[in-house]
């Protein structure tokens, strides 16, 4: 077999697709096999000339070990619904709204201790001895105030894995019994686990790699009463928690833990929320704890000669990949879902392990695989955007999921997935492990989490649309493939000053949300700081509401450096004479109309350097500023196109003061884009688009080469000897 046309590929399998797996490996050159939730590895397979790897649940699978310690079972912190009080006597049913079978009371840690009840009129705490819990009826009984609305945070066992109830759900497994979920964090659970652990490796000495799914803590995934998801979080930690664990964090942090700090009014802190000191504190001492047991587990794979690889996903809480403890757990590998380009860099841009592996999507369930369903439709998508980040930040390995079986009776995904693996294939081919070709300039992604949360700016779950987010997250989107050196900071980060490699900052998100920055825009050192860059020849980018905070006379704090401001009605009386000045560098390339997605209403232009250069009636979408020797750009949103992806390239180049630069080495069509490798002397042209293309490529302002490109085309030009 062709060395070209093989490995770098993970396929899954199951004991009733012995001989198809064996016959696809050899077609798409697969040099990997997997089970996958639901599946077995077949023994007839272990022989193969493949690296074996086994999917291993540190926290489930064991329900004898649940039901014989059911004081370790994992937990969560739930929270009722706002009740409104009639009366001086209020009672909340615990449970109401949520599926009792993911989720039981925690009534043997003492209510009064952990749990929370609050006045959510004032604010307060309501003191423990004005309730009482009803262990017979699942309800709290509160001394209440008329017309006061009361919560109650409180402990609850989680009785079925959440993944293994989504699994169950959207697979509409029958059979299947519940699966408990157990603490691997506890004392007993603890010892057991890793004791478990020697004997399966012991017992399995024919699996290379042991792929944690994951380790100890799920994300927030909570199902309501109708088997419906109620409240998702992938960064929550929410689900994290115990006595246990609490008692040890209060001795680490050196004050008392509350509820709140992890439910926080309901919203389950979740990462659009700015966080709390105390719920920053959390996560570090979960890192620094999750870490230093992981390391323990991954020690043991290593004694036995396997592999250790972590999926980032399902229990992932505490394993953050940008974390600072993570380097330490000593992983070979991590996995992930790759959904587009940005969670494609989520896995790629992971420091310290040996290799990086991303699952392509769809995943091979039958949710996608079914009447009215377009599997080849969504792994083009999928590759498209993947194949972009991938040429500024290369996986090491791809690999699918779910049920081969499924794929391999699709009409003509195979065929997909054979294109995608040679185009894989041909990438390292072409790169030889070098860097594609960046601007001599960083761009900076200010945050509240900055580098924690890299590429992790303005997403609730692994690439899921949601209308309110992605005007936000197509801008992480187009720079997951664009030639720019991407660092993602913090205000605490501007207020000791800003790299002097970066030359643009971008601020992106709606107001009040950590990614806009809500009231860190009130602090002087920060306002002048951004001032300051930007005066002295800096830039500035702006989505959405970046720097929103009423405050002073204005809504965006940073209104003199953006030469915009919102209308929120106190400066109606205020006239404004905007008019529209098209004519500009970041539009040269772009016809058509512009999609400015959700977008924001009522910006208006103020100042006397500022230049409007698209309008929506009376109101500004894209304004241009110059303030002092440096330049801003606004835009209302900018979800992710193609044409946007250059629209925010060139503004990216315009705000840096490098138009020049980027015309070094450029593609006239906005669908197409470029990655040149300058060690290797390769240019690879992409079509970005389902409709053939035709392109011009200039390197240092010279045409290169007229090219025409299929539908989704890759093409490989050597450029050395024509400059």
């Amino acid at each position: 077999m062709d060395i070209k046309n093989t490995g770098r590929l993970t396929l899954p399998t199951d004991v009733d697709m012995v001989e198809e797996t064996i016959y696809l490996k050899n077609l798409l050159g697969a040099d990997a096999l997997r089970d996958c939730d639901g599946t077995t590895m077949p023994e007839a397979l272990l022989s193969q000339n493949a690296k074996i790897y086994a999917t291993y649940y540190t926290t489930r699978k064991d329900n004898a070990w649940a039901e014989k310690n059911p004081e370790e079972i994992q937990q969560e912190y739930l929270i009722t619904d706002y009740i409104t009080a009639k009366g001086t006597s209020l009672s909340i049913e615990l449970m109401k709204g949520f599926h009792t079978q993911q989720f039981k009371v925690n009534t043997i840690d003492s209510p009064k201790r952990w749990w929370e009840v609050i006045d959510r009129t004032t604010g307060e705490i309501v003191p423990v001895n004005k309730w009482e819990y009803h262990e017979a009826s699942d309800e709290v009984i509160i001394e209440s105030i008329p017309y006061h609305q009361y919560t109650v945070s409180f402990l609850v066992f989680l009785i079925w894995d959440p993944v293994h109830m989504y699994n169950y759900i959207t697979n509409d497994w029958k059979d299947a019994p519940h699966q408990l979920t157990y603490d691997v964090r506890q004392p007993k659970t603890q010892v057991y686990v890793k004791e478990k652990l020697k004997k399966w490796c012991e017992e399995n000495p024919d699996i290379d790699v042991v792929r944690f799914t994951t380790f100890f803590h799920q994300f927030t995934l909570t199902f309501d009463n109708q088997k419906r998801e109620k409240f998702v979080e992938w960064f929550g930690y929410s689900a994290s928690v115990s006595p246990y664990i609490l008692e040890q964090f209060e001795k680490w942090a050196g004050y008392k833990f509350r509820p709140e700090f992890i439910v926080d009014q309901g919203y389950h802190n979740s990462t659009f929320r700015v966080p709390s000191k105390e719920f920053k504190d959390f996560i570090e001492f979960q890192q620094i704890e999750v870490s230093k047991l992981a390391k323990e587990l991954v020690d043991i794979v290593h004694s036995y000669g396997k592999e250790a690889m972590m999926f980032l996903g399902d229990h992932w809480i505490g394993t953050e990949p940008f974390g600072k403890y993570f380097d330490s757990i000593g992983l070979d590998a991590v996995v992930g879902s790759v959904g587009d380009g940005v969670t494609l860099r989520m896995i790629s841009d992971i420091k310290g392990v040996k290799y990086t592996e991303g699952r392509l999507l769809p995943y091979f369930f039958p949710d996608v695989f079914t009447e009215g369903g377009d599997p080849i439709g969504e792994a083009q998508d999928n590759w498209m955007k993947a194949r972009r980040a991938i040429l500024r930040s290369p996986l090491d390995r791809i690999g699918y999921g779910g049920y081969l079986k499924l794929a391999n009776e699709w009409p003509g995904f195979i065929d997909q997935i054979s294109k995608v693996v040679s185009e894989f294939r041909q990438i390292h081919e072409h790169m030889q492990g070098t860097k594609a070709y960046t601007a001599p300039f960083k761009v900076g992604i200010l945050n509240c989490w900055g580098n924690l949360r890299r590429w992790m700016s303005n997403q609730v779950h692994h690439a899921l649309w949601y209308r309110e987010i992605y005007s936000y997250v197509g801008v992480i989107e187009c720079l997951s493939g664009m030639p720019i050196d991407v660092e993602f900071i913090t205000f605490d980060q501007i207020k000791e000053g800003i790299d002097p490699e970066i030359k643009v900052i971008i601020n992106a998100g709606d107001a009040y949300t950590s990614w806009s920055g809500a009231e860190n825009w009130k602090d002087e050192k920060i306002i002048c700081s951004i001032r300051k860059f930007v005066d002295e020849g800096g830039g500035f980018i702006g989505v959405g509401e970046p720097s929103a905070c009423q405050y002073q006379g204005h809504y965006f704090q940073l209104s003199d450096v953006l030469g915009v401001d919102r209308e929120v009605g106190f400066t109606m009386s205020t006239d404004k004479y905007n008019e529209l000045e098209s004519r500009h560098f970041i539009l040269e390339d772009i016809e058509g109309e512009i999609d400015f997605g959700e977008g924001k209403s009522r910006i208006y232009a103020h100042g006397e350097n500022y230049q409007i250069l698209n309008m929506d009636g009376r109101y500004s979408r894209l304004v241009v500023n110059e303030y002092g020797k440096g330049r801003s750009v606004y835009f209302t949103g900018l979800p992710y196109s193609p044409q946007n992806c250059r629209i925010l390239l060139r503004a990216i180049y315009y705000a840096a003061h490098q138009e020049t630069e980027m015309m070094k080495f450029y593609v006239t069509n906005v669908d197409t884009e470029l990655a040149v490798f300058e060690k290797t002397g390769k240019i690879v042209v992409i079509n970005n688009s389902k409709e053939p293309k035709e392109t011009d490529l200039y390197v240092q302002g010279t045409l290169m080469q007229h090219l025409n490109l299929a539908p989704m085309e890759m093409k490989w030009v050597d450029y050395k000897e024509n400059v």
